[in-house]
């Protein structure tokens, strides 16, 4: 009897001996895979952001037939930011341009000025904070960046040649949702064209993330660990300073949101998600094939041989800001 006793114990030992290293084991994993979870977005983000991009391609005025003023203004965050300015006698509205995270420089878009000059509307093209000729070397992500877009606005109120022109945001990609995000931040911007623009800089991260085939429940965390650390290195406003939520805070100023159908840099997705938070009188397109700057590629220095593309923007701005009295 005694020895059935012992085996009992034996048995028990052991049984509890290998619970107890199962419940270690399977510690050590989750606290490996929390760490790995919390460490990844870290890694990537710092390679991502900090730096300063130099573009390869760089062009002048002059190569479109136009001239420009080179300036550079100062943010309210001490960062001097290069803004080109191409004058209109008597704009109907003054444009600021913001361009993508790595490409192209928004010197690129001369050619969408000189098609607005000639239809009386003037430009401001704004290379962003750690881009270009720009000071920084921290990309922002859209949360810093409205800071640069303010500094052009502040800019554009104080000089008599713009006084009562209305001043209008257009960006594509990441340019795209500093322009939301600026809209929803500045007051005295009067309108909005947002194309290619991010939901916000997490949920691309995840749809990026499910487009390798990662699991989404991996990717759902993922993003909030991403989430937590953007409030750790931008501040914890960007918790809010997001296109789905800037929408939000346009009140009824025009606005335009444009994205492609079959974008594999900034999934669809993600207009579906600003358009789902966007007051109902924003105008919105969806241009079918996977165009990221939405003008076809070989009509980007002259949009205005893209006609459906040429008169999708000239109608919203003909329309909102054409009769303006000078």
């Amino acid at each position: 009897m005694s020895s059935e006793k012992e085996k009992q114990i034996r048995f028990n030992t052991f049984k509890d001996n290998r619970m107890k290293k199962l419940k270690r084991n399977l510690c050590i994993c989750i606290s490996i895979t929390l760490l790995t979870l919390i460490i990844t977005p870290i890694i990537i983000m710092n390679r991502y952001v900090n730096k300063h991009v130099e573009f390869k391609e760089v062009h002048l005025a002059e190569d479109f037939g136009i001239s420009s003023e080179k300036m550079t203004i100062e943010t309210s965050d001490g960062i001097n930011i290069v803004v080109h300015e191409v004058l209109t006698q008597n704009p109907k509205a003054v444009i600021i341009f913001l361009s993508g995270i790595y490409n192209p420089s928004v010197t690129a878009y001369f050619g969408h000025a000189k098609s607005l000059q000639e239809n009386g509307y003037g430009s401001l093209l704004l290379e962003m904070r750690a881009h270009g000729e720009s000071e920084g070397d921290e990309i922002g992500l859209g949360f810093k960046e409205h800071y640069d877009v303010k500094a052009v606005v502040d800019y554009i109120k104080s000089v008599d040649k713009y006084k009562d022109v209305p001043i209008v945001v257009w960006g594509t990609s990441m340019g795209g949702a500093v322009a939301i995000n600026s809209f929803g931040q500045i007051e005295e911007i009067d309108g909005l064209i947002g194309m290619s623009a991010y939901s916000s800089w997490e949920d691309v991260f995840a749809d990026t993330m499910i487009n390798m085939g990662i699991p989404k429940i991996i990717a759902k965390i993922e993003k909030q660990f991403l989430k937590l650390y953007m409030a750790f290195k931008y501040g914890f406003d960007a918790f809010n300073i997001s296109p789905k939520n800037q929408i939000t805070r346009i009140g009824q100023r025009p606005a335009l949101i444009v994205h492609s159908s079959e974008d594999d840099e900034v999934p669809v997705e993600n207009f579906n998600r600003i358009m789902e938070n966007a007051p109902k009188h924003v105008e919105h397109w969806i241009r079918e094939g996977n165009l990221h700057f939405i003008v076809k590629k070989d009509d980007f220095f002259e949009p205005y041989n893209d006609i459906e593309y040429w008169n999708r923007i000239l109608n919203f701005l003909n329309k909102n800001f054409g009769n303006r009295k000078i």
